[in-house]
């Protein structure tokens, strides 16, 4: 392992500490100098209009004259005995016992001055007046070796170390965040789950405690491995763990923290960061949202001279430039690694992917036990139950699932979280909280149906997902909600499997249908999830007879990488006529199919619309109570539809 440079580091810092007070103290001396220079030649003392000097010279309260020769003033001294006798605005002038006198422009004539000051037995005294350029002169040449001082003690020095002490300097630095692994330390025990990721991991962590065990075969630990998956799946948390299984310094860095206003800031950033690196080696370097700097070159709008692709290339030079012996390993975290940079990816840069994805039920079993291994639970709450329910979330989800649960049960003053305060913050949490508003019995009748539509083709549609719960309590942008189970252990379905999911998506519009004569504009959302799944039906999955085995590119690549624009549809407009015939073929036959259902059983519709209006929200076994049992059911797991504005999850 080697050693850690960080003498060399503080006695760096100490030179810069060095340099700056000196320089200071003779910017401040010289400031000094300059403003008693100021008072020298431009005194601010007040003045004396020439008719009150008129008026004291003749009351005889003037003692003595000074006069300057070419000056376009005079001082007049006063005797102290006299300054008590003075109008209070006058005595607010004279300091010292003089007053300064403003002769402007030769309004007053030199001759009648001196007869007056003759006549009234003023003495005059007459000195040479110098230059009025020589204060100005002073002030500038004392300017100009202010900045030739500034100069050569705080510029010159940071161009010959652009990463001085300086506030420029600083502005260029890296903000990389170190972690204090005393304070804070995260292992591999605090990661729940994740037992593919932690094993790609491990490897890194024993490289980092013995890098001699691979060296002596010649092995070389990967330079860099970018962790992917949906946000929220732990990604930074893993990142962590491993700093602190192998108990070496933490640095993390967003990647959107590199791109400034100003062109090089980005890359001057990153030559700093990975100099820091490197001085702390043995080290992590943990780089959140790579895809902020490190999107695709030569796509979109911009051109080689971005900023952010000059950023991007440092960061491929300074991954390249790793010696063999330098036990820097960069972590990076992504849940969008289609729009990565080739070269950010290649071998040598980032070797290894390790991908997160969301947990499976045992998985959100374990991530639970640790989000409430601090919370009090009552007997009947049941981890196993719920985390089957709650398929998709990530750990963030779950984190969140039980902080709200006990957020309800503290303002219901409970000593323990139950088992009513889970399923209350799931519904908060899937659905979305209630909404204060009053519905007329119209409202609630029409939302009845439109969610008993959907529940009944669910129940009755062969290869459909059984409906879990249905409610018409408003929520979140939904006026309703149907809630499905569905086996996540399945993870391929055919075509009659989506052809299913279709009916009961158009469920809702056949219920109104079917008993208003009309459709109406609740069923927004189930509109574009049934598009967009037929839409994937015919265009990714081959399920279309007509356009046969055939992939089409529809809506996979985002217009910010450009490519839509540079890169030619791959279909004619003939074939892009077709494709809109079959998703509309598709959905038609779904519409029909859930209308027939529903019209075959219009008295269990009737009976569940009555239950809903009753109870607003029914549960699995109010549904076997009216519609009998299903034959077959998956694990109680749980998706969910709606009818309204937009989708739920």
């Amino acid at each position: 392992m080697p050693a850690s440079p960080e003498p060399a580091k503080s006695e760096r810092k100490s030179r810069r500490q060095d340099t700056m007070p000196g320089g200071m103290l003779w910017i401040v001396v010289l400031l000094l100098l300059g403003v008693v220079l100021l008072i020298t030649f431009f005194p601010s003392g007040t003045t004396v209009d020439y008719s009150e000097f008129v008026k004291l010279v003749a009351e005889k309260k003037v003692a003595k004259v000074t006069l300057s020769e070419g000056a376009n003033s005079l001082t007049a001294e006063f005797e102290k005995s006299v300054e008590d006798t003075l109008p209070e605005e006058i005595r607010n002038k004279i300091r010292n016992h003089r007053a300064e006198v403003i002769l402007w422009k030769g309004d007053v004539d030199s001759g009648e001055l001196s007869k007056l000051l003759q006549t009234h037995g003023v003495s005059r005294k007459t000195e040479r007046h110098y230059s009025s350029w020589l204060g100005p002169l002073s002030v500038f040449i004392t300017t100009l070796l202010l900045v030739g001082l500034f100069f050569f003690f705080f510029i010159l020095p940071r161009i010959r170390d652009p990463f001085g002490g300086s506030f420029l300097s600083n502005y260029v630095r890296s903000p990389a965040k170190r972690f204090d692994q005393t304070k804070q330390k995260t292992t591999f025990e605090d990661v729940a789950d994740m037992t593919n990721a932690k094993f790609e991991l491990q490897e890194i962590v024993d490289f980092l405690k013995n890098p001699e065990k691979f060296q002596k075969l010649g092995a070389q630990i990967p330079k860099g491995v970018l962790l992917i998956g949906p946000p929220g799946t732990g990604k930074t948390l893993l990142a962590r763990a491993v700093a602190g299984e192998a108990g070496v310094p933490f640095f993390s860095i967003s990647g959107s923290e590199f791109i400034q206003m100003f062109v090089g800031v980005g890359a001057s950033r990153v030559r700093d960061m990975f100099n820091t690196a490197k001085e702390n080696a043995p080290c992590l370097l943990f780089i959140d949202e790579i895809d902020a700097v490190g999107r695709m070159r030569g796509a979109g709008v911009g051109g080689g001279s971005d900023e952010r692709e000059q950023t991007l290339n440092q960061i491929l030079s300074e991954m390249d430039g790793f010696l063999p012996n330098e036990s820097v390993i960069v972590i990076a975290a992504t849940n969008r690694p289609d729009v990565l940079d080739s070269a950010l990816l290649r071998p040598g840069r980032f070797d290894r992917h390790v991908t997160i994805d969301r947990p499976n039920w045992q998985g959100r079993l374990e991530i639970l036990k640790v989000h409430t291994r601090n919370k009090p639970l009552a007997d009947d709450v049941n981890l196993e139950e719920i985390a089957r329910k709650m398929i998709g979330m990530t750990g963030a989800d779950l984190r969140n699932l039980a902080n709200e649960a006990a957020l309800i049960a503290t303002r219901k003053d409970k000593t323990r979280i139950d088992r009513s305060d889970f399923e209350a913050a799931a519904d908060r949490v899937l659905m979305g909280p209630k909404r204060d508003e009053v519905l007329t019995e119209d409202v609630k009748r029409r939302t009845a149906y439109h969610e008993a539509g959907h529940a009944i083709v669910g129940w009755y549609m062969p290869g459909a997902d059984p409906p879990q719960k249905v409610s018409i309590v408003p929520r979140g942008q939904t006026g309703g909600v149907t809630m499905f189970t569905f086996d996540e252990d399945r993870v391929h379905h055919g075509l009659d499997y989506f052809k299913a999911r279709l009916a009961v998506a158009m469920g809702g519009r056949a219920a109104e249908r079917l008993m208003y004569s009309q459709p109406y504009a609740g069923v927004e959302s189930d509109l574009k999830q049934a598009t967009r799944m037929a839409r994937y039906m015919v265009t990714h999955w081959g399920m279309s007879d007509r356009l046969g085995p055939m992939s089409f590119r529809v809506g996979e690549e985002h217009v910010f990488l450009g490519k839509e624009i540079q890169e030619p549809r791959d279909f004619s407009d003939q074939t892009a006529h077709l494709i809109d015939e079959e998703v509309r073929s598709l959905l038609t036959e779904a519409d029909e199919t859930a209308f027939t259902i529903l019209k075959e059983h219009r008295a269990q519709l009737d009976q569940l619309v009555e239950l809903l209006l009753q109870k607003e929200e029914i549960l699995r076994e109010d549904l076997e109570a009216v519609l009998g049992k299903k034959e077959s059911s998956p694990d109680m797991t749980t998706a969910v539809e709606s009818d309204g504005k937009a989708p739920v999850r």
